[in-house]
């Protein structure tokens, strides 16, 4: 299975940052082949979308660096919703992915599950993939009830239209990102074996289901990361923004 490398931009950058981020990424990732031989993504925020939608063809980088975006309306389509973007919207200039359910969406804007669900809903009734986020807070963890937590937020979030086409799962601990903080090895493995499972109990052809993991994913424990047991590749926070960081992490998943 090719890994996903997904960048979350998040807040960041400006217009000069993004173009110079894009051509000297596109650049490299074209000398090494690097788009031949695992996915890549970037998600930039909401107004520089179209910006890195027509940089990325025209330095001839659309097909080996997708275009994904952090977020989409649970509206609906088009509609008087003020501020608000639509997969569709999404779609049409370009994007492959989307992200939903981030725990920052979740925290600071008290999205609930079932919320996220009908953004996925939408997200893949526009044509796109829906990289899902869950994960659990440090009191969760201390508390021992992580799995349970994880576990409620995949069957909430989840709609029926989900496959393992449309769908992509990125667990993250709520505790590890931004912090500097990675969580153990056996940890990772023992949760992403988890959602492996739920997976297959709720998708066809879950083997073909990608899990990523994200929380402070760096050059430096990427290869560690990917040689663990069912993690399928990683949403790429700060480290997705500077540019040798996140070559080496796609280079870490070859």
């Amino acid at each position: 299975m090719r890994k996903l490398i997904a960048g979350n931009w998040k807040m960041n950058g400006s217009h000069a940052q993004a173009v110079a981020l894009l051509t000297s990424l596109s650049q490299k990732i074209a000398d090494e082949n690097l788009g031949e031989k695992t996915d890549i993504c970037v998600c930039p925020p909401f107004p520089y979308l179209s910006l890195t939608a027509e940089k990325l063809e025209t330095l001839k980088a659309a097909q080996s660096i997708a275009l994904g975006a952090q977020d989409c309306s649970a509206w609906g389509q088009q509609g008087a919703f003020t501020g608000d973007v639509s997969a569709a919207m999404l779609s049409d200039i370009g994007c492959r992915y989307v992200i939903l359910g981030h725990s920052e969406r979740r925290g600071y804007y008290n999205e609930s599950s079932l919320g996220v669900a009908e953004k996925i809903r939408l997200a893949h009734e526009a044509g796109l993939i829906a990289i899902l986020c869950v994960g659990e807070t440090q009191a969760e963890r201390d508390a021992c009830v992580q799995d349970s937590t994880v576990v409620a937020q995949l069957r909430e979030s989840i709609p029926p239209c989900a496959s393992s086409e449309n769908l992509v799962i990125a667990y993250e601990p709520v505790w590890a990102i931004g912090t500097g903080k990675t969580a153990k090895p056996a940890d990772v493995e023992a949760m992403h074996a988890l959602i492996r499972r739920f997976l297959q109990e709720k998708l066809d052809k879950c083997a073909g289901s990608r899990i990523l993991y994200g929380g402070s994913v760096k050059a430096e424990n990427a290869r560690e990361l990917f040689a663990i047991a069912n993690v399928d590749g990683a949403l790429v926070g700060g480290a997705s923004l500077k540019e040798d960081q996140f070559l080496d992490i796609i280079r870490a998943a070859l």
